[in-house]
């Protein structure tokens, strides 16, 4: 990070932050206070200069119109691929806000990027960073919570020379409902897990305590987003119920928990609306008051940033696509109308939306005290002084280049791909593969097996066949739901037959990226051998496959014998579907 600078804008860097605080508050204006209450996406161009006007397909506003005219210091970098023009970027986004009124530094934010995994509206898989399995995989590695610290060490390292302060992330939720589209971002089926594990990646992320060195970690989604009605999920409008058959409110409270023991600052609600829930409104979590002020801050004390999830008052399109707003429960409000509900929850900042006008308008008509507005304004200010962006503003570009993706960092990531991977079925045994067996592979890079095995082009040549699958989902879909994958766990009649035909023939390996519980039972029972990844490459597997690497992995949650099973168990009730094939924490081992 470059070099520390004094500002004469602001008071010594030696007084008491709350000093500081209250000083800059005592000097904004109405309109440079509700900058502070928008937390929008934006975009940069692939050069490393700032965006001038919005990209087709995105509802974004120009960086210049963000910062200068609407006074917003907080934005979500929705794209970016070579880490110097990022850093290039963001040099450049800090020099323009430091040219404001009052110069108050922009805080970049970041969905997840080390996966396998991308979408508009949940992250982006970028590949100069250290690439890792999903955060499933993480949950199912041998010494997980050191390794997970480990992990958002790194994570830090990365985001810290791009100029990244702010994760959002991790996903503190519980995959109870093996059909949610969003479990890939959690860290499994079991609760005490997810409690471990999200308080180890904030302790990674954040180090001992806030300063230049630390990227901040906003928790997500309050109170616990896995109960989705029927294990859809609330981006899409159809959508918008989330239930508790199983009367688990606060089974799902406990990672949050843990978040906040971790020294969590930072925490994003859920979109969806809680349906029989005795003392919560039947509105989405941003507007819900007993859920954000009465449980959140009065129970659990938390006094830091609350941020709603991206839109919940007016909408955008992404990448081409309608979204939002998600106000579920209040859709017949204005948008001014919302933000007061949300303002009255609890909420301090509005993830998505650039709407600072409505702020003023509200506070110039009576409807909202500008002192209800200090308050949030105190809390983001508090956690940039925090945080020592004011006088750290800058990067380096040369080391962005340098230290993203470097060598050792690459290695622990492959290396986390490897020892994620989960031997399922292992008759024979079939692996490892002895060194020249014949191998007829589908679904994987033939160079992946270089220098160990002898990849041959059919099946009649060959002594065994390896087939790569990813876990079921919905291909068919439209507009949001094309973001996600949803819908069916089951494998297709014609992917069975496939390996049962190739079984009949010749041993078959048959390895399954299991971004979502798929169910295996018919799969499995025709293939001779099993493995199951989280988000590793096709290097990664065949090193699991040759014996060049053991498969240390235990399931991060259970894997359904049948549809049936899903459908009938509780959305927010782990470990609730009937006679599982696998139970959390099942893995084999190579007998060695």
């Amino acid at each position: 990070m470059a070099a520390a600078s004094t500002d004469p804008r602001y008071l010594d860097p030696r007084a008491p932050i709350a000093e500081r605080v209250e000083d800059l508050l005592s000097r904004m204006t109405l309109e440079e206070k509700a900058g502070q209450l928008f937390h929008p996406g934006t975009l940069m161009n692939d050069d490393g200069t700032l965006l001038e006007e919005p990209m087709p397909g995105y509802g974004m506003a120009a960086t210049h119109e963000l910062v200068v005219e609407r006074h917003i210091t907080h934005m979500n970098l929705i794209n970016g691929a070579d880490p110097r023009a990022i850093a290039q970027w963001h040099n450049r986004l800090q020099e323009q806000a430091a040219a404001t009124r009052l110069g108050i530094p922009v805080t970049v934010s970041t969905d997840p990027r080390h996966g396998v995994f991308s979408s508009p509206l949940t992250g982006m898989s970028t590949q100069a960073m250290s690439r890792w399995p999903e955060h499933p995989g993480l949950a199912a590695l041998p010494d997980a919570e050191r390794r997970v610290e480990e992990y958002a060490d790194v994570v830090r390292r990365e985001y810290l020379a791009l100029g990244i302060r702010v994760a959002l992330g991790p996903m503190a939720d519980i995959f109870s409902d093996p059909r949610w589209s969003r479990g890939s971002g959690t860290f499994g089926e079991d609760p005490a897990t997810v409690a471990r594990l999200t308080a180890a990646f904030i302790r990674g992320l954040q180090g001992a305590a806030p300063g230049p060195e630390s990227v901040a970690a906003m928790v997500k989604h309050f109170p616990g987003g896995g109960p989705q009605k029927d294990g859809e999920d609330a981006h899409d409008r159809r959508f918008p119920d989330q239930v508790y058959p199983g009367q688990q409110q606060e089974l799902h409270l406990q990672p949050f928990e843990a978040s906040l023991e971790a020294g969590a600052r930072q925490m994003m609600t859920y979109y969806g609306r809680p349906i029989g829930v005795d003392g919560w409104d039947e509105v989405g979590f941003a507007f819900n008051r007993p859920v954000v002020q009465g449980l959140l801050r009065d129970r659990l004390g938390f006094d830091g940033i609350v941020c709603t999830d991206w839109n919940v008052v007016d909408a955008t399109t992404m990448d081409g696509v309608h979204f939002g707003p998600n106000a579920y429960g209040l859709e017949d409000c204005t948008p001014a109308e919302r933000i007061v509900r949300a303002l009255d929850a609890g909420v301090d900042q509005f993830g998505g939306d650039r709407c600072t006008e409505l702020i003023v308008e509200l506070v110039r008509d009576g409807r909202v005290d500008e002192a209800r507005i200090d308050v949030s304004v105190r809390r983001v200010l508090r956690e940039k002084f925090r945080m020592g962006l004011f006088e750290h503003r800058y990067v380096d570009p040369d080391e962005a280049a340098e230290i993203v993706g470097a060598a050792p960092l690459r290695e622990l990531g492959e290396a986390a791909q490897r020892d994620s991977t989960v031997l399922l079925k292992n008759d024979g045994p079939l692996l490892p593969l002895g060194h020249g067996t014949r191998v007829y592979a589908e679904g994987m890079d033939p160079a992946a097996f270089s220098g160990r095995v002898e990849i041959v082009g059919a099946p009649e040549d060959a002594d065994v066949a390896v087939v790569r699958l990813h876990a079921p989902y919905e291909t068919d879909q439209e507009g949001i739901a094309s973001f996600f994958h949803r819908g069916t766990l089951e494998f297709s009649a014609e992917t069975v037959e496939k390996v049962r035909q190739l079984a009949e023939t010749l041993p078959t390996a048959v390895a399954v990226f299991l971004e979502r519980p798929a169910l295996l039972a018919e799969v499995e029972s025709a293939a001779t051998a099993v493995l199951g990844d989280f988000g590793s490459s096709d290097a990664a597997v065949a090193d699991v496959l040759t014996g060049a690497a053991d498969p240390f992995g235990g399931l991060p949650f259970d894997l359904p014998s049948s549809a049936e099973a899903v459908v009938a168990s509780a959305e927010d009730t782990p470990f609730d579907t009937r006679d599982p094939l696998h139970r959390f924490g099942f893995g084999l081992r190579y007998g060695k």
